[in-house]
């Protein structure tokens, strides 16, 4: 059943600052709105915020309705961006917030669909004269509703006026609005009287039959009386007679222009109104309620998108707290040690991620450079980044690194519901160019020596927190003045091109060998941008860390 006229006069006024304004009919649904022709486009807007495929303005059970086919920059109506909105005569449509052209959408839909409610509203009996009255009230009540709904009011404060008016509409007792929960399941959210006050919402019961039964009408609408319905027997005992019923679904997203049970949208909620009367009274109250029921539906569907926007961006403003709180705990810059110059790069492929890099002083005499790669990404694996960021800091204090690398692994692996291990390297670099270092399961660094290229080592070992028995041991290695250490993350050569193939550590040891003289800065850009050219665009799957060192001779 549709609420609107059969043949609307619906237009959209275009409107573009210096030109004469524009006014396209929508003659069909679903009209299309992009910025070219070939695509089907029934109103082409040749903007620049417009995408080839933008949106689309579909007609449905709730009337005309806009939605959002993809458009880059956003839709808005009146202001607010929108997924979907059922639109209303007056609506203001615009594709980026700041643009200065808009279109206003135009229609007497709400004028033909007035004139047929007032054809069926009104009491059972009575004149003339007292139907047009009592259909006069009825509507004027709508009117209101359905102003307040699409008022800026808080959520709740909505919700109760239109079950208030939804039980002076029906002069129902009692009214409910049962609301779905992310996983389907319906929970009383706001129960009022017919004297506008708020009841306990669990104060009124429909059967899980009568909800059972109302999902499945291709109508929408449940009126019975409840004097011989056992399955409200709950109802009865609260001296209800009969009950008013109907399903909230958000708009389908689909192109039809009927609305039938197989294109429904997501289920929102029920809205359920009982009575001491029977339904005879109901039985003429059905569009009405039908047409309140449509716009409670759309209220907390729009509602639904805003919460969700809201959460989408306190979600981004807190990883943007995050990404910024985890870059400023790595070094920043180029180091600058007595023995040794110190460069490093990380970019997360998420807003955080689970690498780091550190280089800091023990002592005059000895410095510490270390990466680490924890499994996973996000938030999970910052936190134990950050952990392990701390945890090895405390070497500036003194200790035997093989100790901590042992005390760290069982720590990890007896807090196993952590679900996270961490391959590393860890080293300390004596003034006289004495390498000592502790690895777990970490890419071996490389070493750029006179132009030549190799790996410190190649026998493998566990990463912290996956073997509880493991056992961390120290090895040693003496550099020469003017040798490079390469550290990085299985992000760099594990990269990949459109065709799936790795950048691999063959292609790494191509770009670094002659490269001895190359300053440090210039040698990390060197490799970040051979893996940017390598995957051509590719999206980036891991983490990319880069550390770079050069030993020199103290003075």
């Amino acid at each position: 059943m549709t609420l609107h006229s059969p043949e609307p006069k619906t237009v959209l006024e275009v409107v573009f600052p210096g030109r004469p304004q524009q006014s396209v009919p929508v003659t069909h649904s679903p009209f299309l709105i992009g910025r070219e022709g070939g695509l089907g486009n029934n109103l082409q807007l040749e903007q620049e915020c417009v995408s080839r495929r933008c949106a689309a303005i579909v007609e449905g059970r709730g009337g005309y309705q806009l939605e959002d086919r993809g458009n880059r920059t956003g839709i808005f109506v009146n202001g607010h961006r929108v997924i979907k909105k059922i639109l209303h005569d007056g609506d203001t449509i615009t594709f980026c917030p700041h643009d200065s052209f808009k279109i206003i959408y135009r229609s007497t839909v709400g004028t033909a669909t007035v004139a047929n409610m007032l054809t069926r509203m009104g009491s059972t009996n009575g004149d003339a004269s007292s139907h047009a009255r009592g259909g006069m009230n009825k509507l004027n009540l709508l009117l209101e509703a359905t102003s307040l709904l699409h008022s800026h009011l808080p959520l709740d404060t909505v919700l109760n006026s239109m079950l208030d008016h939804a039980i002076a509409i029906t002069k129902a007792d009692r009214g409910l609005l049962l609301e779905a929960d992310s996983s389907g399941a319906l929970k009383a959210r706001l129960a009022r009287n017919s004297s506008a006050e708020s009841l306990p919402p669990d104060s009124i019961t429909p059967s899980r039959t009568v909800q059972d039964q109302l999902l499945e009408l291709p109508t929408g609408i449940l009126a019975r009386d409840l004097e011989h319905g056992v399955e409200d027997e709950k109802s009865a005992r609260q001296h209800a007679h009969s009950f008013i019923a109907a399903p909230l679904y958000s708009l389908p997203s689909d192109n039809s222009a009927e609305f039938e049970a197989a294109q429904r949208g997501q289920l929102l909620g029920i809205l359920y109104l009982d009575s001491r009367h029977h339904t005879a009274y109901f039985d003429h109250v059905h569009q009405i309620f039908d047409a309140l029921a449509v716009e409670a539906a759309s209220i907390l569907d729009n509602a639904q998108h805003m919460e969700r926007e809201r959460e989408r961006r306190l979600m981004e403003h807190e990883m943007g707290l995050a990404r910024a709180i985890q870059q400023a705990l790595l070094p920043q810059g180029s180091l600058d040690f007595p023995h040794l110059a110190v460069t490093g790069v990380n970019h997360p492929c998420i807003a955080v991620g689970g690498d780091y890099y550190d280089a800091f002083s023990i002592n005059e005499n000895q410095t510490v450079v270390l990466i680490a790669d924890v499994s996973g990404h996000g938030l999970s694996a910052a936190l134990l980044t950050t952990m392990l960021q701390g945890a090895l800091s405390g070497m500036t204090l003194g200790g035997d690194p093989v100790r901590v690398f042992n005390q760290i692994n069982q720590f990890l692996c007896e807090h196993s519901e952590v679900g996270h291990y961490a391959t590393m390297f860890f080293s300390v670099i004596d003034r006289d160019g004495t390498l000592n270092y502790v690895k777990a399961a970490h890419p071996s660094p490389l070493l750029l020596r006179r132009g030549q290229v190799i790996e410190l080592y190649s026998e493998g070992s566990f990463p912290v927190g996956l073997i509880k028995e493991a056992n961390f041991t120290a090895e040693k290695v003496q550099l020469e003045p003017g040798d490079t250490l390469i550290l990085f993350s299985d992000g760099v050569t594990e990269s990949e091109d459109p065709e799936e193939n790795q950048f691999g550590i063959s292609r790494l040891r191509e770009l670094l060998a002659g490269q001895e003289n190359t300053p440090l800065d210039d040698l990390k850009a060197m490799i970040l941008d051979a893996v940017d050219s390598f995957t051509r665009g590719a999206a980036q799957m891991d983490d990319i860390t880069v550390l770079v060192a050069r030993y020199r001779a103290a003075d």
